[in-house]
């Protein structure tokens, strides 16, 4: 493996488990020091040990969404692995099922908050806090929910989509020297996604063209090329990572 991230420092939000923690393993695989965050501190304990302990990761637990948890993160990095030169914006939530037109609109804005709100939070205090000055790489992770009419997770897949519009305007407005993108899974093997396969695992997987569901590892891979100098040409741009599944139709 390479050391595409060495003398890099990042910040991976919702990363105790799942894709935020498989993007921070790959980050930290290839050299980075990784900050992540999530809001239970134990399963966080566990992640800094995962990823090799606290010479590779630090972890703060708090709410995503929350400002003073975001500074507090910002300056708790900065201070100890120094500037920050990536940011991920991971956090997700969808505490919602079934038909938008019975969605309770107190969860709808809870789920704006974090999903959208927060990311664009996010990168506007570490753009203050660093990339104004030496530049920097973001990416979202969207939805493939975002890109089309997902049944019954219908608000979650407008948090996503806005969050693509939100990618694609920060990318016009800070470049060159931020670079902003997205990465669009589908359904991927998370406790997130458990509900969506776990039932009938390999009857949702017929439905892919590969035939399986994908990885944190597999959302990973592409993370890091969006967020490596290979992809220096890159911004604005939303890769979606579904298995072929959109070749046939549906999300």
């Amino acid at each position: 493996m390479t050391r595409r991230f060495e003398n890099t420092v990042a910040i991976v939000t919702g990363a105790s488990r799942g894709i935020g923690l498989g993007i921070a393993q790959r980050l930290v695989d290839e050299g980075a020091k990784v900050a992540i965050t999530a809001r239970g501190q134990e399963a966080l304990d566990t992640a800094v040990e995962a990823l090799g302990g606290p010479e590779h990761a630090l972890a703060v637990a708090g709410k995503a969404d929350r400002p003073e948890h975001q500074d507090e993160v910002i300056a708790k990095v900065t201070e100890t692995f120094g500037p920050i030169d990536i940011l991920v914006n991971n956090t997700g939530i969808n505490p919602v099922y079934g038909p938008m037109i019975d969605l309770d609109l107190g969860a709808a804005r809870k789920v704006f908050e974090v999903n959208d709100m927060s990311a664009l939070s996010w990168t506007q205090k570490v753009y203050r806090a660093s990339f104004a000055e030496r530049g920097g790489r973001v990416l979202n992770v969207a939805s493939v929910a975002g890109l089309g009419q997902p049944e019954n997770i219908g608000f979650y897949g407008s948090s996503k989509a806005m969050l693509i519009h939100i990618t694609r305007q920060l990318a016009m407005e800070l470049g060159p020297d931020v670079r902003v993108n997205a990465v669009a899974p589908a359904v991927v093997k998370t406790k997130f996604a458990e509900a969506l396969y776990a039932k009938d695992e390999e009857g949702v997987a017929a439905g892919y063209p590969m035939k399986r569901l994908g990885t944190p590892e597999d959302i990973a891979a592409a993370a890091a090329f969006l967020l490596s100098e290979e992809a220096s040409w890159i911004t604005g741009q939303v890769l979606v990572l579904d298995g072929g599944k959109g070749l046939i139709g549906g999300v």
